[in-house]
Parts: structure tokens; sequence; C-alpha cells
């Protein structure tokens, strides 16, 4: 069954401007080093301000929100980036630091296996490909032939392969294109057999997949209208709208098969029953698992799409089917989560709850063959048990150690079913589970140069400022003597109910190898807890998720790990929303700062491209004066201070990001710059032909962390070898 999760929203996280006199821009290029305190590239002010409830805000940086190809930005940003490359060019350490990384970052590094019709596939990087190559092979451990290799579609490896889906005998392959980190998708089909890309091309989808008819006649999905020339990266995402492509036909002829013009901001997930009885639509319309489900029957269609749930109150989402009886993971009535069906023949169409809520957290839930694969967070770790379709519990699947385990999926005429497994310091090892002997067999393991041995993976429980109990991981090398010394970089997120958990990474692998202590901690907002726990981190409560990754560098400070100055925080997205309210809230706390791609301005986020989604979790600041006052009070860009010394500070975004859109880093880097007292560089690094994360190539990751850590090196006290 091909699937697109409406909470991948959350997962993936997350304009014009003309009203205003453009004033002339005077850059300055002086000496990035000079003793006192750096100089930057003037930063220009506007006179410009909102009423909030009758509350004054003024936003002196609102130019720096029009469109990058603006001559007065592109300027802007080609100075800053002047500065930043200068500087970061020049630390000690910074080429021994990118060419052990391009050494550890040199091995085959294999995806979870998958099977379509007969045949099985999986992803595979030679070590230092840009983008992964999709393969094919007629067994899981036999000769393997390319089937889509997005490395020959762009000499700098700008475009990236951004979405899958299979028709259901195998042979073809609907597939996104995602150029410069982009969240618009372009989708074209390929015969698997013969490797032909057919004529068909669907554009301007966003936030969709495809989900193939069961006959192979064409997909459905779902697509924003075009936007106006220059405004696709900046304009907000309105008015999604469902269709089916039928195979040889323009995109101009597909058949219109849902849209709801009296609600612009639905969203909708189209999903076929294995069966290809049902299309199931999800609809959505933030980031919260709150969905109304849709659902028309194929064997009748002239009857047309039923609505099955109609409010936005609970998770329903769609797990699978058997006939008539419609399996979703579910909040309803069970906070954690539980897996309910619903019989569309009953007449009231009966809920029964088949697996019950547990103490702790459902994390997902798959649908393989007669077997139900549940994926919980004990403590933030993955624990995977094995239900039958009555809800019985069959097994518990044996995972090497504490760790995160991912995959699982697959149809329901399969008996077998992928997954893959890592930790800090265990690489991802991918494994194949039998659904009858309910036993695990390794189908790959990575193969990276360092000892796992060398290392430890411990986590730990702290008390936040409220009394909350917090879990954090904690990782360094085995022999590290803890003496208040070490560098440690703390990173967090604390959002949307996404939850982290131990994994594999080579950066801070390499960041633990260089004598690094490596903290991540599981705060409220997240979703290791449940809905209580999510809820406890959002809205007029999204202090308390400053509160907690606070308390995480206390505690860690205060166990002897490290010292203030040694200390750095490190979060992307809304982890860079984090990063940026605790270091405005904190700055005497932390050594250095690396916020990325963050919501900076927390008053104007809603009213660009993805950005409207968020209030969800953070509420809006037109709308509820409680939320404004909220939002206030912890939105980075306006809690800048002027003559405060801010930790050193290295901003990272991307001029393509249309999910967070860059102007929060700049206005943010701008009024920090012009703020801050005392000799700390201030930077922004602006990547160019990329965007929010998503498919950017394997060489610009390995420059951002290099230049990441070379950063940290200079301002932690790390001694390099």
């Amino acid at each position: 069954m091909n699937t697109t999760q409406p909470s991948s929203l959350a997962n993936l996280l997350l304009h014009p401007f003309s009203a205003m006199a453009i004033l002339t821009l005077a850059f300055t290029h002086s000496s990035a080093f000079a003793q006192d305190k750096m100089e930057y590239p003037t930063s220009k002010t506007v006179d410009v301000s909102d009423d909030f409830f009758g509350v004054t805000v003024n936003d002196p940086y609102r130019w720096l929100e029009q469109d990058v190809r603006k001559t007065e930005v592109d300027q802007w940003i080609k100075s800053q980036n002047g500065v930043t490359s200068q500087y970061l060019q020049s630390l000690p350490g910074r080429e021994k630091i990118e060419a052990r990384l391009t050494q550890l970052w040199d091995y085959e590094k294999f995806g979870t296996p998958f099977k379509e019709g007969d045949s099985y596939f999986f992803f595979k990087n030679n070590g230092l490909q840009n983008q992964s190559v999709l393969y094919r092979s007629k067994k899981i451990d036999g000769e393997a032939t390319v089937v889509i290799d997005p490395n020959t579609w762009s000499d700098d490896g700008t475009k990236a392969l951004g979405g899958l889906a299979f028709s259901d005998d195998g042979k073809r392959l609907a597939y996104g294109i995602q150029v410069s980190g982009s969240d618009w998708r372009t989708y074209r089909v390929l015969d698997i057999e013969t490797g032909k890309v057919l004529d068909d091309k669907i554009e301007w989808m966003k936030f969709s997949g495809a989900a193939w008819a069961k006959d192979g006649s064409g997909f459905y999905y779902s697509r924003y209208d075009e936007p106006q020339a220059e405004q696709e990266l900046q304009s907000i995402n309105l008015g999604q709208k469902v269709y089916f492509h039928q195979l040889g036909q323009l995109q101009s002829e597909d058949k219109l098969i849902h849209q709801d013009p009296d609600n612009p901001e639905y969203g909708f997930g189209a999903e076929v029953t294995d069966d290809g009885r049902y299309v199931v639509l999800t609809n959505w319309v933030g980031t919260d698992d709150r969905y109304r489900i849709l659902y028309q029957d194929l064997n009748e269609p002239d009857e047309g799409i039923k609505v099955l749930i109609d409010k936005f109150e609970n998770e329903f989402s769609f797990i699978g089917n058997e006939g008539s009886l419609l399996y979703f993971k579910s909040d309803f009535g069970a906070p954690k989560k539980c897996i309910l069906t619903i019989d569309l023949d009953s007449p009231d169409q009966t809920r029964t709850t088949i697996v019950p809520e547990s103490a702790d957290s459902m994390e997902s839930a798959s649908m393989v063959g007669d077997r139900l694969i549940v994926s919980y967070l004990k403590d933030a770790k993955s624990q995977i048990k094995v239900f039958d379709l009555l809800g019985k519990f069959l097994n518990e699947v044996q995972l090497p150690g504490i760790g995160t385990a991912n995959g699982f999926g697959g149809s329901r005429d399969q008996t077998e079913t992928f997954y893959t497994f890592s930790s800090f310091n265990r690489p991802p090892s991918s494994y194949r589970y039998d659904l009858k002997t309910g036993q695990s067999e390794l189908v790959r393991e990575a193969k990276v140069d360092f000892n796992p041995e060398d290392f430890v993976v411990k986590q730990v429980f702290y008390t936040s400022k409220d009394g909350t109990r917090i879990p954090m991981f904690v990782s360094h090398k085995k022999d590290l003597k803890l003496d208040g010394t070490n560098p440690t970089l703390l990173y967090g997120y604390g959002g949307f109910n996404i939850s982290l958990s131990p994994n594999f990474s080579i950066s801070k692998l390499q960041w633990m190898e260089m004598g690094g202590i490596y903290a991540m901690a599981n705060l409220r907002g997240g979703g290791e807890y449940g809905k209580q726990w999510h809820k406890a981190g959002t809205k007029t409560n999204k202090q308390n998720v400053f509160d907690d990754f606070i308390a995480a560098a206390e505690f860690l400070i205060a166990e002897n790990y490290t010292s203030p100055k040694h200390l750095a925080i490190q979060g992307r997205s809304n982890g860079g929303l984090l990063v940026g309210a605790c270091m405005t809230q904190r700055p005497e706390l932390y050594g250095a700062c690396l916020p990325a791609v963050g919501v900076m301005d927390m008053l104007r986020f809603h009213k660009f491209t993805a950005g409207r989604f968020w209030v969800d979790d953070y509420g809006n600041a037109e709308k509820d004066e409680d939320e404004f006052r909220a939002l206030l009070a912890y939105s980075p860009y306006h809690n800048i201070k002027q003559n405060i010394q801010y930790p050193p500070t290295l901003v990272s975004t991307a001029d393509r990001d249309d999910r967070v859109v860059p102007w929060h880093s700049f206005k943010f880097a701008a009024r920090l710059q012009q703020a801050n007292a005392g000799p700390n560089p201030i930077l922004i690094r602006i990547e160019t032909k990329a965007g929010h994360g998503s498919g950017k190539p394997t060489s610009k990751i390995i420059e951002e962390v290099a230049d990441e850590w070379a950063f940290l090196s200079k301002h932690l006290g790390l001694k390099l070898d």
C-alpha cells in the first residue's frame, strides 16, 4: 500500500512585502577580525510597526522579508556570506575536520529494503555520492540494478528524489523530483522493466504523495494551484485539491476528486486500500494529529465521497483494512494512542478498540500480511510489538540494544518485512523480519571507520523548572574524564509531537571522536510520552520547552560534564526557535549557539508558505491576546536586548527554504549583530540552492558540518590533535 502520513507535515517541520520606502544599502567589508568587535555588513532599519491588542511592536528589519532574488536582499546575503566565509575558512583545524569528516562519511550506506511486486528495492549511497541511488534485485541478497540515480539529474547534486509510489504489480513507479531543497515536487512515471520515463508529468505537488489505483491505470495525488510568478517560495499554501491522473493523459485533463473551496486551509492525503476497494482521504488542517476522514467505495463509484469522521478532534491515521473494517491508529479515548477499527458496513459504523492504550507512547503502526506491527517509545527508546488482526499480542521484536528501529512496511500479501536499527554509537543495520517465525535476520550492516566499543551511550533523567522529570541521552568516549571542562553539544527540538530517539550520525560521531560530549534532551512539546506531553509544550505553555532545555544545560554543568564556556546548544527548524529563545533568555549559560533554519519571528510566521499550519503548536498572535502575549514573551527576534554580550553564534539558513522562509534567520541575525556587546562573533551562514534540509547533497552537508565543528572548536576550547 502506498501511504503518505498526514503528520509528515510536522515531521518535516514546521510574503511579498512592498508597502515601505526602500533605503539605499551601504555595505562595509572592514576586517572581520577587529580586536574589540567584529564589523558586519550594514543592515539598514525601516520604520515599520504593528499593533497587537493595543501593543505596538516595531519591526525594523522587515525589508529582509522580500524575496531573496530582490537586488538589495541578494546583495545583503552575498555580503553576509562573505564575512562568514572569511571567518570560518580561517579557523584553525577546519581543513583537518573536513578531511576526517569526509573520511568517516565515505562508507556504503543502505536504506531499509522493501518489496514491491516480485522485486526487492533499496537505496544505496557508495559513500560520498550527493544523492542515494534506488536499486532493484529479484532476491534480497541478489545482484542489484539501478532503477533511479538522481546524481545524473544535476552536476551539483541539488536535484533529489522527493517521493516514491509503486503500482500494485511493482511494474511502474511514480516518483517526485525536488529542486534545490524546495517543498514543491514534480512527479514523473517510470516503466521499471524498460527503464523508460513516460510522458506523464504532474506539477505543483506539495505535502502529498501518489496512491495508485489497484489496476495501475493511474494514481491519486494532491496539489495546489500554480503560484504567481516569483512567489513560489513565499506565498501561503491554500486550496489543496485531490486529483486522479490517468496514465497517458495531460495533467490538465486529470479528474478532480475532491476539494473544499469553503475551507481553503484544508489539506488532503489520499490512500488506496491494498484490496483496491476504497480510497481513504485524510483531511488535515494543521500539524496536530487531528483529522477528518473521508472515503469512497470504488465498487460503488456513483455514491461519491462519504464522510466517516467529521470533526477535527482526534487522530485517525489509516493503517489498512480487512474488507469493510478499517484500521486506524488513534488517540480517541487514548492519549498515548491505540489501534481501533471502524466497520463501514455496520449501521452506526461501530468503533472497536483492537490494541488498547499502554503505558508507553505508540509511535506508528503498520499492517503487513495478517499482522499489526506496532512501534512504541519506552522512555524515548524503540520497542516493537506484534499483534494479530484481532489485537492479540504475539511477540516483541528483539532489538540489539538502546536505539531506534524504523521500517516495518509492506502489504497484505507479504510474509516478511524489513527494518533498520541504529543508535548513537551503532551504525544502521538492516534486518529481515519473518512474520511466521517472529525471527530477525541481519541483511546488511554498515561498515564505518570507528570502534563502537570506544563510546558510551546512557540515558539520564533531570528535573525541569516546574519539577517535571525529563529524559536525556548522553554519549561520549568511554575514557573521557568528567571534570567540567569538556566541550559539550546539547541538542533539542521540543515540538509538533515529534519524538527524538537515539540514532546514528556521522557528524555526531566525529564530534565525540574529537573529544566532545553529545547530549540530546527529550523536551516537552515532543511526542515521547503522548498527547499530554506534547500539549504541555504548545501555545501558552511553550515556555515549558525552553525551561526544559535550560534545565538540561544546568544539569550538565551541575553534574560536572561541562561548564558554561564549554557548552553549546544546537537545534534545527522548531529547534532553531528553541536555541534562539534560550540564548536570548539565558545568554550567559552558553559558550556558543547554533540555531539553524529557525522560526525566529513568532508574530508573523503564519503569513508565509507552510507557516499557517504551525498555529496548532504556536498559536496565532493576531487572533488570540493570550497567545500573542506568550509569543511576544519568547519570540527570539523580539527579545534581543541592546548591549548584551551574546554567545558566539552561527545562524544557518538557506536561500530556497520554503518551509521556514529564510527571512526569519535574516532578521534575527541582523538584529543580533546590531545589539551584541563585546567581541563574540554573530555570523549567518546562508546556503545557496538549498532548502530546509530535505534533498541536500552530501557535499553541502559535509561543508556545513565542518564549519559548525570548527566554529565550536574555536569557541568551546576543543583541542584538536
